[in-house]
């Protein structure tokens, strides 16, 4: 199953979406591509925050030393 998703180009992705937003209608799409982008955001804040507690660590073992 997973093998045929290694061969979905950008059309096709394209042509998903479309598929899609009918589907759902254009208001629930739209809700979905805001949750998606609040969801980025926070993963990107998340981030941020586990870089700091790395260098955190690191100065604390380098400081050992």
């Amino acid at each position: 199953m997973f093998a045929l998703l290694k061969n979905i180009g950008a059309t096709e992705l394209v042509i998903i979406v479309l598929v899609i937003g009918g589907l759902f209608g254009g208001n629930k799409f739209k809700q979905l591509a805001e949750r998606l982008g609040e969801s980025a955001k926070e993963l990107k804040n998340v981030k941020h925050e586990l870089d700091n507690v790395k260098s955190d660590v690191a100065e604390v073992i380098g400081g050992v030393k």
